[in-house]
């Protein structure tokens, strides 16, 4: 079937125009011709790719602009502006007018800019692989865009003078990253008298001369060593151009792609990736330093040849004193200025969003640097050459002088280590002298664990100066045989007790012996814990825990205090050193003897429970070993069993006794050594106790502080139990396992008691000991010490 021509023609026109908006919506045209629209979503692509022409809007400002980028640029760097002074709206077209050829912008119709205003036919706009805009008729170029760069030089684009025209080729920067209006800074080419060579660059700030690049020479610029230097990422080919018609310099890189010059709001210029002029400000006076500082205003009086900002990428911390201008005309050139010539100013920044205004600060400014923010500028001092030299000479000196104190603090540290060794041993054999003397107390009988020194934890004397305020009186708990006694506080609270050896106190040191083999052994509740000793030259010491009710005669003798003491209290007391003297005898990894058990010696905790001290006094047994005999009898008189006190023999019984006057003393609240008058004679406290238990008055005995607190049969077993610990014959007293099976049974029947040991009045005076001597019964605060009378 043949087809209509006007037909054909029709459809072949429709899907031309159709095509070509097609394109134009895709993107993917390099030209536009007369009558044609890139809309705000469109874009001219060059026709290798290599460029991209379009609509952009800043979202800080929301200005938009038509300009041109790599295609490719990850940070869509804007290479050049074809409005950066008149922002558009978002509605804004780009069109080569239909009946004049104008290439202009409009906006709903109305023309905002034209970019060229020249009537043309046939004209059309075609973006070229190299960056450049260009707008022809078939044979004459009317318009490009490189004969109009703003802030970015391309390769091939000039820079410099054409001096028939007068046309100028020069680059301003942006006023700031966010705004391509004209800025503070401009890029000129300047080429001198013939014979002075092929042209320098010169960077002008508000029309003064800033930097100059000095004169090219071998392709290189002096004060541009980033440029063609060992370290650059690339070679460029600079082509200065000097003849009758134009002077310029242009430049070239093979197959490299997204090269560029730009010349930044703040004055340098950056390549690709990396700055090619020193990465700093110009301050207005000559350097020296070949950065290519031009002499200006000259040095500020109250500044520095090594002073300089240099940018952070940090956050100010705390609130320094500063100074805020949120005024948008300034620029970060600007903020520079007003600080460089405020001698109290030491960093700057830009106050706005969009890059504009100044914060200044002056005084202390502590900032911490990190990643993702806002640089600021610091002030800091940069070294000289010369004072580099000299940095580096005492660096050097320091470190010899580093090696040689190192070496010397080695030999001091080892030799102090050598040193604490050798008393560290000295100590140890000490106290292996100490809990091995056969000479005392058959000490060889202790079964010996492998631990050096039994175990113990051996405190250093500066510790213990420490903790008892260097030995003061105020802490000073009492004085005993042995020697002082203080109160002390660790550094981890804890409150302690220290028994420090007199060096003229013999029983000191036996005793200081005796609880040097205890420490390890026993552990118990109702046992006083040694926590160590502390040997240092001539000076030892024990160091317990610390008891702040301190002891049982503290309370239970004394009229007030003793009111204190219910019954509930007492019953808990009496059957607390009951378990501590079963745990001796009997439950303990030896068997001891205790042989100085009292009211003193009875500690009392913050919750009034009994604890044993002071074992230095103590004996230990073999398993197998009831009872011995020694020529040196010690304790306190009254506590004393009799076969102790007249024969030196003891026994697990001599304790029971002791015990036994114990729960005497604790029912009454009166001394044993005290007497009392019954009848026609006067009895201590045994003696007394048994008229009373004979007659069937022994309730007489308890103490009337306790009122009507306690039972009475209650209080007649425990008389009855005291009574059983004191009689005269040992074998008649019960074991402590057999004690406490009688106070904690109440259906127990209870053997009769025998008559006890007991003295009266007529023979033996309340002022006398086993020897005739005076009683001189110590009580300290927490510890306890007997002076050992021999028979």
């Amino acid at each position: 079937m043949a087809m209509n021509p006007i037909f054909l023609f029709g459809f072949t026109l429709f899907f031309f125009i159709g095509g070509l908006d097609s394109a134009l919506v895709a993107g993917r045209i390099s030209t536009i011709g007369h009558g044609d629209e890139l809309n705000f979503t469109d874009s001219l692509v060059s026709q290798g790719g290599n460029f991209t022409l379009g609509f952009f809007t800043f979202p800080i400002t929301n200005h938009s602009y038509l300009g041109i980028w790599y295609t490719k640029d990850d940070q869509l760097r804007r290479v050049w502006v074809a409005n950066p002074n008149n922002p558009l709206s978002n509605s804004s077209v780009l069109t080569i007018d239909n009946t004049t050829g104008i290439l202009k912008i409009t906006d709903r119709g109305r023309t905002v800019l034209n970019i060229y205003d020249q009537v043309s036919r046939n004209a059309t706009a075609t973006l070229e692989d190299s960056g450049n805009l260009v707008l022809k008729t078939e044979n004459q170029i009317l318009w490009q865009s490189f004969d109009y760069p703003t802030d970015t030089l391309l390769p091939g684009m000039k820079i410099g003078t054409n001096l028939v025209t007068g046309k100028n080729w020069s680059l301003t920067s942006w006023f700031s990253e966010s705004i391509p209006a004209s800025g503070t800074f401009k890029l000129t080419w300047e080429d001198p008298e013939p014979l002075a060579g092929p042209g320098e660059l010169v960077i002008y700030r508000d029309g003064q001369r800033y930097w100059t690049s000095g004169l090219l020479s071998y392709q290189n610029f002096p004060n541009m060593p980033m440029l063609n230097g060992p370290n650059s990422a690339f070679h460029y080919n600079l082509l200065p151009v000097s003849n009758k018609e134009e002077k310029y310099l242009t430049y070239s890189v093979y197959d490299e792609p997204l090269l560029m010059w730009r010349l930044e709001p703040r004055g340098g210029i950056v390549g690709s990736d990396t700055y090619i002029t020193p990465y700093r400000f110009c301050y207005g006076y000559q350097s020296g330093s070949n950065d290519g500082c031009v002499s200006g205003f000259g040095l500020p009086s109250c500044r520095s040849r090594k002073d300089t900002f240099m940018q952070k990428q940090a956050r100010v911390e705390g609130n320094p004193v500063s100074q805020r201008d949120d005024n948008s005309g300034l620029s970060i050139s600007d903020c520079m200025e007003k600080c460089w010539n405020n001698c109290s100013c030491v960093g700057f920044t830009t106050s706005n969003s969009n890059g504009t205004g100044c914060i200044t600060w002056t005084g202390d400014l502590v900032y911490q640097e990190t990643s993702g923010v806002e640089g600021i500028y610091v002030m800091v001092h940069e070294n000289s050459p010369k004072r580099k030299i000299w940095v580096q000479v005492v660096i050097a000196m320091a470190i010899s002088l580093l090696i040689l104190l190192s070496g010397y603090s080695c030999y001091l540290i080892r030799r102090k280590y050598q040193q604490r060794e050798v008393e560290k041993r000295k100590r140890k054999e000490y106290l292996k002298e100490l809990t091995t003397s056969d000479s005392f107390n058959n000490a060889n009988e202790v079964e010996g664990d492998g631990k050096e020194g039994h175990g113990l934890n051996i405190l250093g004397f500066t510790t213990m100066m420490e903790a008892t305020n260097n030995f003061s009186n105020e802490n000073k708990l009492g004085q005993g045989g042995f020697g002082p006694v203080y109160k002390g506080k660790l550094r981890d609270g804890r409150e302690i007790a220290v028994k420090r050896l007199s060096r003229n106190s013999g029983q000191g040191l036996v005793e200081f012996k005796n609880e040097l083999i205890l420490i390890s052994k026993l552990q118990h509740t109702n046992l006083v814990r040694v926590l160590g000793c502390c040997i240092h030259g001539e000076e030892k010491m024990l160091i317990y825990e610390f008891m702040p009710n301190k002891s049982l005669d503290f309370f239970i003798f004394d009229p007030t205090k003793k009111e204190l003491l219910d019954w509930g209290k007492r019953l808990n007391i009496i059957d607390g050193v009951a378990q501590g003297l079963l745990y001796l005898h009997k439950y303990s990894r030896m068997k001891v003897i205790h042989r100085d058990l009292k009211a003193n010696n009875v500690l009392l905790d913050e919750n009034m429970n009994a604890k044993i001290s002071d074992f230095g006094m103590a004996r230990i047994f073999k398993q197998n070993e009831t009872e011995a005999t020694t020529n040196r009898v010690v304790g306190t008189y009254g506590y004393m069993s009799p076969e102790y006190a007249m024969d030196g023999i003891f026994s697990i019984k001599s304790d029971v006794f002791s015990f036994g006057i114990l729960i005497l003393e604790i029912v009454s609240g009166r001394r044993n050594t005290s007497f009392y008058h019954f009848d026609d004679h006067s009895l201590n406290l045994i003696g007394y106790a048994w008229d009373l238990w004979k007659h069937g008055t022994a309730l007489e005995l308890k103490d009337p502080s306790l009122g009507s607190s306690c039972a009475t049969n209650q209080l007649l077993r425990i008389i009855h139990v005291g009574l059983l610990c004191v009689q005269e014959s040992a074998t008649d007293r019960p074991t402590m396992s057999d004690v406490i099976s009688m106070l904690s049974n109440e259906t127990m029947v209870l053997p009769a008691p025998k008559q006890p040991a007991f003295f009266t009045g007529r023979n033996v005076p309340n002022t006398m000991t086993s020897n005739g001597g005076t009683s001189k019964d110590c009580s300290l605060n927490n510890l306890t010490i007997s002076i050992m009378e021999a028979r």
